[in-house]
């Protein structure tokens, strides 16, 4: 897949609109996506990235405001597909910059995000839309479609203005048989399609899956088996927005007379939003306090609860590790209802082999139909591209060969190929007359959310970290006495996580005399005295251990004696 190499974008042409991906292109997740049209700005989706074992330390990844932080004012809305971390999740950070922007979306979007900034003690300025609502936003007229994803209330939105139409699928797939009855609506898709979409961004995560996605009810008897053969409790993690996943676990609980408790705290935040708006029927007996639940038989109680990509932090790995007030045995069944996160691999298994370990039955996706994607598949992709017949195609969301595969099938249904916009995060596209090009791109940077930090921590710190968790740590102290040449205390070396336990006595020496020999050759600076320590150092435990830790030198330079 060849990506141009582009110059920093010029100053937008009046009467053109430009598209500038911050997030979401070649990676799963922090998806957010900028729109300009007369100087105003609009917003898609604001989301996080989850660190890998790469980002030791980080929290979240947010994407790069730089591009409008300068240009915050000028912001008419930040408008929200749907309630998922990868598009919601960065929102309050962006709101630190202006904390008025209006936030566009569906009620259980809407919910989920300010239950969120009320974390934040950020006050939302919130407009809810319904299916097929048509608003005004700045120069910008946008209307709500309708999508079927693995949440509810999830939407496409079409973006009108004079330079041209877009349609943003969101996250999409076409399930005909959900849950809750509300399907993609494909007939406003075919409408926009015959009005003329200009450019159609769409959702690429499985486009490299034959066919179509299997129905959220395919699930059912799997789940039913699960239940049925459970001597013990149930513990189902799911993600905390996966209302549907939730509301399957609730229904098998109660026709087995099991009674419900939901653990870890964005678990219970969400579910208790999504059951308030309606989203989320349970039967008033059956949800209890897990100090309740502790007291029944084993085989009464199911827990719902987060980690089920493996997060360190997440009630099932702390349950793994024995970290958790719960425990599990023999009869007790796991479940993982989610899909397998790229990136998270090491993270799920290790979290399934420690409680695979603990004598559970661990239930996933590898084992058992316990799972299906919300993300449209080849087949799906195909039927869109014909219904909506783009005279553009951009793929979104999704690692590079899931773009790729999108744009392969956007070529397959008769889309030229200069019409298919492959692009990088950063990059500008500019549509005019009916013409749509990559004109050029803005560096972006990694911005990590570490602790309360956001933004200070940058690769060179989290490359000291990984060199502080593999390698090791060695410290070395000398005080010299610059003016008589001699070195008046150590020097002390310390070493941490290096390997095994090595005499020093040998390197030390060695130190002492390249520190004599630097200060009679005329060097006072401590820090070149210290250099000389970090090569010989260096030197000694590379051949030593076969290592190269972090090698901190202190070399304290004293005058005339004192």
């Amino acid at each position: 897949m060849f990506l141009p190499d582009l110059p920093a974008p010029p100053s937008l042409a009046p009467g053109s609109l430009r598209i500038m991906p911050l997030g979401g292109l070649g990676e799963i997740g922090r998806n957010m996506t900028v729109f300009e049209y007369e100087s105003r700005l609009l917003i898609i989706d604001c989301g996080v990235l989850f660190p890998e074992e790469s980002h030791p330390g980080v929290d979240l990844i947010l994407p790069d405001f730089e591009p409008i932080v300068d240009r915050i004012n000028d912001v008419d809305a930040i408008v929200l597909t749907h309630g998922h971390e990868d598009h919601i999740g960065a929102v309050p950070y962006l709101l630190r910059h202006r904390s008025d922007i209006p936030i566009i979306g569906s009620a259980l979007t809407l919910a989920f995000i300010e239950a969120k900034l009320k974390e934040h003690r950020i006050k939302a300025f919130t407009m809810c839309v319904a299916d097929r609502a048509v608003e005004k936003v700045g120069p910008f007229e946008l209307e709500f479609l309708a999508v079927n994803h693995s949440i509810p209330d999830a939407m496409a939105i079409g973006i009108n203005t004079p330079a041209g139409r877009v349609l943003h699928t969101g996250d999409f797939k076409m399930d005909q048989l959900p849950l809750d009855g509300r399907i993609t609506d494909l007939a406003s898709f075919a409408r926009l399609g015959e009005l003329g979409v200009d450019i159609l961004m769409v959702d690429s995560t499985n486009a490299e899956v034959p066919g179509f996605v299997s129905s959220e009810k395919d699930i059912v008897p799997v789940l039913e088996r699960v239940f049925s053969r459970a001597k013990g409790r149930v513990i189902v993690a799911s993600f905390a927005s996966h209302v549907h996943r939730i509301q399957q676990i609730i229904d098998l609980a109660v026709s087995h007379n099991r009674k419900i408790a939901f653990v870890g705290r964005s678990m219970v935040r969400n579910m208790n939003v999504a059951r308030d708006l309606g989203f989320l029927k349970i039967p008033g007996d059956t949800l209890i306090s897990l100090d309740e639940l502790s007291k029944l038989p084993d085989d009464k109680a199911v827990l719902i609860c987060t980690g089920s990509q493996g997060e360190p932090m997440a009630v099932l790995s702390r349950i793994a590790n024995r970290s958790h007030d719960i425990s599990v045995g023999e009869d007790d069944t796991i479940v993982l209802a989610s899909s397998l996160i790229p990136g998270n691999e090491n993270a799920i298994y290790r979290v399934i082999n420690g409680l695979t370990a603990l004598g559970a039955d661990v239930v996933h996706k590898g084992n058992a139909l316990v799972h299906v994607s919300g993300h449209a598949a080849a087949g799906e992709l195909r039927y869109v591209f014909n219904v909506v017949k783009p005279q553009y195609v951009m793929p979104i969301h999704g690692e590079w060969r899931h773009l790729k595969a999108n744009a392969l099938l956007a070529r397959s249904v008769g889309v030229p190929a200069d019409h298919v916009l492959v692009a990088t995060n950063g990059t500008c596209i500019d549509l005019d007359r009916d013409q749509a090009r990559l004109c050029g791109v803005y560096p972006l940077r990694e911005v990590y959310v570490d602790g309360t930090s956001v933004g200070s921590v940058d690769e060179s710190l989290l490359n000291d970290r990984l060199i502080l968790g593999e390698e090791g740590f060695i410290s070395v102290y000398a005080a010299v006495d610059i003016a008589n040449c001699s070195v008046v205390a150590g020097p002390e070396i310390i070493d941490r996580g290096v390997g095994e336990t090595s005499d020093t006595t040998k390197v030390a020496i060695e130190v002492a005399k390249a520190l004599v020999q630097a200060m009679e050759e005329g060097i006072e600076d401590p820090h070149e005295l210290s250099q000389k320590a970090r090569k010989i150092v260096g030197k000694w435990v590379g051949t030593t251990h076969r290592r190269r830790p972090m090698i901190v030198p202190v070399v304290i330079g004293i005058k005339g004696g004192h």
